[in-house]
């Protein structure tokens, strides 16, 4: 029986879930076992082959749950392909050479993972969906969400096309 993909994510409002899922759905259409949890969830690598971690970069580091999910998995990890998608900039104006270097920055963190591959997306961002400390913060002057309206920069052809480039970069089931 194939070994499954797992596709794994941490998710603040829901918007990293979203991607995960569609990444999950394109990874099953090119033809691989794909299985899709809440990295909170996942206790075990052992049945899987590979791994997909979503998560977002929030306020310029990436979401701590992720970090500890790798710090958690590290052995894991070490053996077996692991890709990484981060979610950005809310907005199309936002510096993304900045978020870039961040995600790079966040990712060299975990100096013993070589990802086959890495990616970062827009995000989205309601401020009516925030809960505190989130939405204390969107209230002040000083603050980058301060007055921000929602917004959805998610590139979902983008999102596919990264996912079916990543199914050509796992190595065949043995």
């Amino acid at each position: 029986m194939p070994r499954p993909v797992l596709v794994t994510y941490t998710t603040k409002y829901g918007s990293t879930a979203q991607v995960a899922s569609a990444v999950a759905t394109v990874l099953g259409d090119q033809g691989l076992e794909v299985d899709l949890h809440p990295a909170r969830e996942v206790r075990s690598l052992e049945q899987y082959r590979a791994v997909v971690l979503g998560a977002p970069i929030f306020i310029g580091s990436l979401q701590r749950e992720a970090r500890r999910f790798l710090d958690r998995q590290r052995e894991a990890l070490s053996s077996r392909p692991v890709a990484l998608f981060a979610l950005g900039p809310t907005r199309k104006e936002d510096d993304w050479n900045a978020a870039r270097e961040q995600f790079e920055k966040e990712v060299a963190k975990v100096a013993w993972l070589t990802p086959i591959a890495h990616e970062m997306f827009g995000g989205r961002y309601d401020p009516t969906t925030l809960r505190f400390p989130d939405s204390l913060l969107a209230r002040l002057p000083a603050s980058p969400l301060y007055g921000q309206p929602a917004s959805d920069v998610r590139d979902w052809d983008a999102i596919r096309a990264w996912a079916v480039s990543l199914a050509g970069l796992l190595p065949p089931e043995a």
